[in-house]
C-alpha cells in the first residue's frame, strides 16, 4: 500500500462534501494545486472538477463513495506530505495547508515558497 501525497482531515473532507452536496451537479472531485502568486511566489488553489484529467493525481477521500481529491501534475511535488485541513474561526474559515515543503509564507498568509 503507497502512501497518498496529501492527507485530508476528517473537517476538511466534511466541508469538501458539504459544498460538493451543494453544487448540485454532478462533481469527479475537488482539485488542489498552486499558482504562482502573492509576496512569497505559490499559492495554493482548490476548485471543482467535472471530470478527472488524464495526469491527475487521484487520491480517494475516505468515507465518501465515488468523491475524489484531485491534485495538478504540475503541483504534485510542492504538495507531496501536505495535510489539508478546514478551519474555522470567529473572523475567518477556509482551508490550510500544513505543508513540509514550504521554507516559508509571506506576513498575510497567502502566499509560500519552498
Amino acid at each position: 500500500m503507497t502512501t497518498a501525497p496529501i492527507t485530508i482531515t476528517p473537517n476538511a473532507v466534511r466541508y469538501i462534501t458539504e459544498l460538493v452536496d451543494k453544487r448540485g451537479k454532478p462533481t469527479a472531485g475537488v482539485r488542489v494545486g498552486v499558482r504562482t502568486r502573492g509576496c512569497s511566489g505559490l499559492s495554493y488553489t482548490i476548485e471543482y472538477a467535472d471530470e478527472i484529467g488524464k495526469y491527475d493525481e487521484v487520491v480517494p477521500i475516505e468515507g465518501v463513495d465515488g468523491l475524489k481529491l484531485l491534485i495538478d501534475p504540475k503541483a504534485i511535488m510542492f504538495l507531496l506530505g501536505t495535510e489539508m485541513d478546514y478551519v474555522e474561526e470567529k473572523f475567518k474559515s477556509g482551508f490550510t495547508f500544513v505543508n513540509p515543503n514550504e521554507k516559508g509564507r509571506c506576513g498575510c498568509g497567502e502566499s509560500f515558497h519552498v
